[in-house]
């Protein structure tokens, strides 16, 4: 094994920096020993993004033989063992003494496949001049381990499929400026990205495929996400009963979702699983970043408890291949999006329901403090639709009377009177924004 991790060691210092589309990834610089924690679902990036960070470091002036990568997923290291780790440093300093006497930066990916490496990391922090960066698939992993074994010495970096600017950035189609000013031409152009982007989704390899091979492309993501990253790492019990449960969730994109409900379904069809599994499934997908959930905002945790959260799938490529009809449905993809964006730019998410019944697609609370109320619309030249989705706002205003009211929409609404306090953007605009609201 020494002479293996030897020679990955030297193969890899002489590897040249991939060629890659730069993620829009937020990256706090703070004093002191930090790792950081690179985490997402499989195939949207992870390693790419890797390489952008050992760039970055090159172009800060970093030799490059200080800058470490390796991939544990390589199946010659697959009976790799805590012990052995330790000899990834020792082997590099080895090769490279003199390193000693400075910072060297080590990048370890899908590192969480070997056990207890987070006392690895732990001691290469204590022990050397390093800067860290790991990765792996499932957040829930690695949350639990860095808590327990890096002690609050870890920073977290979320990396989903392409945001819509960096679906555009890789197609070499990414707008300079405002968005908002281009010529018609090239709105149109921009117009046409954001369907396809919405109906195709944002996960690397799938972009620029035709219809066929994208969608066996993406649902070999799911199958491989729910085999490895759940069924194997929890030991699950039912796997009928979690397929069955992914089919459901990723087929109702941006609806509600009830356990209880999805429990009484099993059972009408002789399958039993106790709720608490359930639960612990949901929660599983989640880690694994196949979908994301948002609770009903509401200052009682037993209300955020007892009322349904709704599901979103991680990309909306996934949207097509799940949908009952096949289809694309705008709508939903829409939603996701904008959910999505509102991730990226670090806002706490919820939905809400006013006391009146009304329901508000997405709530979003930012780092600043700010907060918003947003609903997406695909279909706003409906007169019906648009009442419907401002009374809702108006209404859940009266509730949270600090936050920012935005209707973010698919296209340019006609000439309609819109309230001074509601916001309205056009979708493709709103997604190419660098900042978040502010009030």
């Amino acid at each position: 094994m020494r002479d293996l991790i030897r020679q990955k060691i030297i193969d890899n210092l002489s590897a040249q920096v991939p060629d890659f589309t730069k993620r829009d990834v937020y990256l706090p610089r703070v004093s002191g020993k930090k790792a950081y924690a690179v985490i997402g679902m499989r195939r949207s990036g992870k390693t790419t993004f890797l390489w952008q960070a050992l760039d970055g470091e090159l172009k800060l002036g970093t030799p490059r033989e200080d800058l470490v990568y390796l991939n544990f997923e390589d199946e010659r290291l697959s009976d790799l063992t805590q012990s052995d780790l330790g000899l990834v440093a020792e082997e590099y300093y080895n090769l490279y003494p003199e390193s000693h006497e400075r910072r060297v930066v080590f990048f370890l990916d899908e590192i969480q496949n070997i056990d207890g490496w987070e006392a690895f990391t732990r001691r290469l922090l204590d022990t050397h001049q390093v800067g860290l960066f790991i990765s792996g698939s499932s957040s829930r992993l690695l949350s639990r381990e860095l808590a327990s074994g890096m002690r609050g010495r870890a920073l977290e970096l979320r990396i989903y499929p392409f945001s819509f600017r960096e679906f555009l950035r890789h197609l070499g189609r990414e707008p300079k400026g405002d968005a908002g000013r281009l010529p018609t031409t090239q709105r149109s152009r921009l117009e046409r990205d954001l369907r396809d982007y919405l109906t195709c989704g944002g996960f690397p390899e799938a972009v620029g495929t035709d219809v066929r091979a994208r969608q066996e492309l993406l649902r070999s993501y799911v199958d491989v996400a729910v085999l490895r990253d759940v069924i194997e790492r929890h030991a699950v019990s039912h796997p009928v009963a979690l397929r069955y449960l992914v089919r459901q969730l990723l087929g109702n994109p941006a609806g509600s979702f009830s356990i209880n409900k999805f429990y009484n379904d099993l059972r009408a069809q002789g399958i039993p699983v106790a709720k608490d599994t359930l639960h612990s499934y949901l929660s599983f997908l989640e880690d694994a970043f196949l979908l994301r959930t948002t609770s009903l905002e509401a200052r009682s945790v037993r209300r955020r408890m007892v009322n349904p959260r709704k599901v979103y799938p991680i990309d909306p490529g996934l949207i097509p291949i799940y949908n009952r009809s096949g289809e694309p449905n705008l709508g939903h993809a829409l939603e996701t999006c904008v959910l999505l964006e509102l991730e990226r730019r670090g806002a706490e998410v919820g939905y809400v329901r006013t006391a009146s019944g009304y329901e508000v697609d997405l709530h979003a609370r930012f780092p600043g403090g700010s907060t918003a109320l947003i609903q997406a619309c695909t279909d706003i030249a409906n007169g019906g639709v648009y009442d419907r989705e401002l009374r809702a706002l108006l209404e859940a205003k009266k509730e949270y009377p600090r936050a920012m009211v935005w209707l973010i929409v698919l296209e340019k609404p006609p000439r309609i009177e819109i309230p001074k306090n509601v916001h309205v953007s056009l979708a493709s605009s709103w997604l190419l924004e660098t900042s978040t609201f502010s009030e």
